[in-house]
């Protein structure tokens, strides 16, 4: 299985639609994936890359879940793009559907989402930090970092 990824960079979109993935999250690919790739729906207001080894492990369990498991695997499948294999210098090109789904333009926000390498628009990615902030200190404090 591909490692986690984890780590946030700032990246553009070329005319054709290709963005590069960092070379830190080039390096966490399982070597047997051959840096194939599937990108689809985020959760957010993001676009999903995963590694094909997880995408796989991801189809599984949700084929085996609950009905709502079912019902995001039917999601994830119909934004789906076909396998895709990463070009030696991590560029992967990104369908028109999802680059407007996620309000994206010509800069973007490559972050490691654990399984999953997340991108973003700027404003989208802002803003869902300023909620994401909120929410943390509401709920924790420094005692629960000892």
């Amino acid at each position: 299985m591909s490692g986690e990824f984890l780590g946030t960079y700032k990246n553009s979109v070329n005319k054709r639609k290709w963005i590069t993935i960092p070379a830190n999250f080039k390096k966490k690919f399982n070597p047997q994936t051959k840096q194939t790739v599937v990108i689809t729906l985020g959760p957010n207001t993001d676009i999903a890359i995963y590694p094909l080894d997880n995408w796989q492990e991801k189809i599984d369990k949700l084929k085996n879940g609950t009905d709502r498991d079912k019902q995001l695997l039917s999601n994830l499948r119909t934004f789906a793009s076909a396998e895709q294999k990463m070009e030696k210098n991590g560029r992967i090109k990104i369908g028109v559907e999802l680059l407007e789904i996620a309000n994206i333009k010509d800069k973007v926000i490559i972050k490691g989402s654990g399984n999953y390498i997340s991108v973003w628009g700027p404003e989208n990615y802002r803003e869902f930090r300023k909620k994401r902030l909120e929410e943390h200190r509401k709920l924790f404090n420094s005692m629960d970092y000892q």
